[in-house]
C-alpha cells in the first residue's frame, strides 16, 4: 500500500449502468478497494431505501420482543444453525461476543441425507420464525431477494475488473448459493465490562454487506494494528471482501480483519448483515488472472484462526461448529441418532 489509510472509500454501483468511461472508473476504482483495504461503502446500490427502513424497523421490533418469544426461536433448536441467540452466545477467537442476534439463510427444505452425505449437508433446512412477529417472514425474505440479486451483479463487476469473463464466478454459486443474513444487536456496556462487540475475524465468503444505523463501532485493520473505523455513512452499504474471493485469486483481493466495539453504555448498535457465499456442494478453484494482475497477489493470507479451505461446505460447517458450541452438540445429536 503506497500510503497511510485513514478512511473508508466510497464507491457508485451506479456507474456500472453509466458511458463506458465511468464504467471503467468504477472497475478501477472497485479493483482498488478491494485489493488495497478489503472495505468500500458502496452507494446507489439499487436496494429500495424504504425496503432498507423497514427492515432495520421490524428487527429492533425482533430484539424487543420478551425473551419468551426470542427464545422461541433459539438456535438450539435447529441444527441448521437458524435462529436466536442471546449475547455471548457466539465465541470469536475464543471469547464471548457481546451481541444479542437472529440468523437465517435461504429459504430451502431440508436435503435428504445418508451415511453417505457430506456433513455438511445437513446445513440446508428451513428457517425458524417467531409467532409473535409475523411481518418478519416476508419482510426478512423479500430483503434477502434483493440483497441476492444485487450482490450477484456486484459479484460480475468484480469478475470484470479482474478482467476475467463477467460470468466467471457463477459456476460456485449456481442456483443455490449460501445466502445468510444476521441481524444484530450490540448492548451498550460499561469500559470495566470489555468491549468486545464482536472479535477480530475475516468473513469467509465471497461478498458481505452491513447496514449499519447511525452508532458507530465498526473498525478496519488496514495494516497490523493499525484500525480505522467505518463510521456509518447514510444510504450505503458496507462492503468487504470474504476469504472466498482472496482464496480464489491467490490473495490478490483481500479479505481484512475487522471488529465491533461495544457501544457505550446506555447507547446500542443495530447492524444487519448480509452474506453471499458459494453453493455448499462448490470446490473453489484457483482463477487465472491476467499476468499484470497475477504479479500482484499475495498469495492464500487466510486468517489461521479462521481457516479457509477450497471445500466450502466444509469449510462453512466448520465456522458454524467453532463459533456456535451450544448448537454443535445438537448438530452432532442429530447427524448420531
Amino acid at each position: 500500500m503506497s500510503q497511510t489509510v485513514t478512511s473508508i472509500p466510497l464507491i457508485d454501483f451506479s456507474q456500472f449502468s453509466g458511458s463506458p468511461d465511468q464504467r471503467e472508473a468504477f472497475l478501477s476504482q472497485l479493483r482498488y478497494a478491494a485489493r488495497e483495504i478489503g472495505f468500500f461503502y458502496l452507494k446507489n446500490h439499487g436496494v429500495d431505501a424504504q425496503l432498507l427502513h423497514a427492515v432495520q424497523r421490524v428487527s429492533r421490533e425482533f430484539f424487543a420482543l420478551p425473551d419468551e418469544d426470542k427464545l422461541s426461536v433459539a438456535m438450539i433448536h435447529s441444527s441448521h444453525f437458524r435462529g436466536y441467540n442471546r449475547a455471548a452466545s457466539e465465541i470469536t477467537r475464543g471469547q464471548p461476543d457481546w451481541r444479542e442476534q437472529f440468523d437465517l439463510g435461504a429459504e430451502r427444505p431440508k436435503l435428504p441425507v445418508s451415511e453417505k452425505s457430506p456433513a455438511w449437508a445437513r446445513l440446508q433446512g428451513p428457517n425458524q420464525w417467531p409467532a409473535a412477529l409475523p411481518e418478519l417472514r416476508p419482510l426478512l425474505l423479500h430483503w434477502q431477494q434483493e440483497m441476492t440479486a444485487m450482490s450477484l451483479r456486484l459479484l460480475r463487476a468484480f469478475a470484470l475488473a479482474l478482467r476475467l469473463p463477467e460470468d466467471a464466478f457463477d459456476p460456485l454459486y449456481g442456483e443455490k448459493p449460501n445466502e445468510h443474513i444476521k441481524l444484530i444487536r450490540y448492548p451498550g456496556r460499561s469500559e470495566s465490562s470489555g468491549n468486545q462487540g464482536v472479535g477480530a475475524h475475516k468473513d469467509s465468503g465471497f461478498l458481505s454487506f452491513l447496514l449499519q444505523d447511525e452508532q458507530r463501532g465498526l473498525q478496519v485493520e488496514v495494516e497490523e494494528n493499525q484500525w480505522v473505523e467505518a463510521l456509518p455513512v447514510a444510504d450505503t452499504l458496507v462492503v468487504n471482501i470474504g476469504e472466498l474471493l482472496e482464496l480464489a485469486t491467490n490473495g490478490y483481493l483481500r479479505a481484512t480483519v475487522h471488529r465491533v466495539i461495544s457501544p457505550p453504555a446506555g447507547a446500542e448498535r443495530l447492524s444487519l448483515a448480509f452474506f453471499l457465499g458459494a453453493q455448499l456442494d462448490a470446490v473453489v478453484p484457483l482463477f487465472p488472472l491476467p499476468e499484470e494482475l497475477a504479479k500482484e497477489a499475495r498469495g492464500e493470507a487466510s486468517d489461521p484462526l479462521n481457516p479457509l479451505f477450497r471445500d466450502v461446505g466444509f469449510n462453512y460447517l466448520k465456522g458454524r461448529l467453532r463459533s456456535h458450541p451450544d448448537v454443535a452438540q445438537r448438530y452432532y445429536a442429530d447427524i448420531t441418532g
